[in-house]
């Protein structure tokens, strides 16, 4: 399964980056807010970081507008892909931009329906939400597993990208389960170095260790 970060902030990206286990990037409109600088070269910047898929948000809300601006974001870089939110106008654009040879990431996906919808226009990635909906006390996993169901009876070629991850739980669900991808934020993707039993381990095979050094002296 691969692990995308989703930030915008170049800092954190520059860190996880190297580390060899990042495949991508997310981004939407308000993590790019909270960016200084210009959108576009922020965007370029992370492109040229990652070499990988980087998802970049169009604001438009008509069919017309995002596919502007679609155009427009794909043009940046190679490694752009367009995301587009689930609505009608949504699915037009998708359809579009993905006729015309262009990467998109239909997302604010929250039922199995609206991922059947998003395959079937030729999505390259389709967002479901899970921690959104755990919020409302509905099993977001749950809805993972359904759009995994979907997907393999019909061999769609549209991945499943989880989004809105909370925890390594999110991350651990989702690969039991199948799904393509997981992007998280930073803070997410640290947790899963994180265990008890590794720091206690490690810290007594270097006492022991030292131990025996200053034995040998």
């Amino acid at each position: 399964m691969k692990l995308f970060i989703d930030s915008g902030n170049l800092k954190e990206i520059e860190n996880l980056v190297p580390l060899g286990i990042i495949d991508g990037i997310t981004t939407n409109p308000s993590l790019l807010a909270k960016e200084s600088g210009d959108y576009k070269e922020i965007l370029k910047r992370i492109c040229q970081i990652v070499k990988g898929p980087t998802s970049a948000e169009v604001v438009a809300t008509d069919a017309e507008g995002m596919i502007r601006e679609g155009r427009e974001l794909a043009a940046i870089d190679e490694h752009i892909v367009v995301k587009v939110p689930f609505t009608r106008e949504g699915v037009k654009a998708c359809k579009a931009l993905s006729s015309e040879g262009t990467h998109v990431n239909v997302t604010l996906v929250f039922s199995p329906a609206q991922a059947l919808i998003a395959a079937k226009v030729g999505a390259t990635y389709v967002s479901p939400f899970v921690g959104r909906l755990d919020d409302i006390a509905s099993d977001g996993m749950e809805l993972i597993s359904q759009i995994v169901d979907i997907y393999q009876n019909y061999e769609f070629t549209t991945e499943i990208l989880v989004a809105s991850t909370r925890s390594p739980m999110h991350i651990v669900e989702a690969a039991r389960m199948g799904a393509d991808i997981c992007t998280c934020p930073a803070k997410v993707i640290e947790a899963l170095f994180n265990h008890p039993l590794t720091d206690i381990g490690l810290a007594n095979f270097l006492k022991d260790w030292e131990k025996s050094q200053t034995a040998k002296v």
